[in-house]
């Protein structure tokens, strides 16, 4: 929606109609690093065969299983 190369509104202008943070509008997301997507993985993986835990049990059962679950 915002277009940088405006000669009527800067950036700044353009991002306070939007009602937009101008830091939000140059903010390139980084990607997931590989452990991350590995995690995911396992978490989905164990969702598709317990979809009936709750919050807690697939961390148990990340960390009995020897995967580290943060850092």
């Amino acid at each position: 929606m915002i277009e940088p190369n405006n000669s009527i509104l800067s950036i700044g202008q353009q991002c306070r109609l939007l009602s937009i943070s101008r830091s939000s509008f140059y903010y390139k997301p980084k990607g997931e690093t590989e452990q991350n997507l590995s995690l995911m993985r396992r978490i989905d993986e164990q969702f598709l065969e317990t979809p009936f835990f709750g919050v807690r049990q697939p961390l148990g059962t990340l960390l009995r299983n020897a995967l580290p679950a943060s850092g």
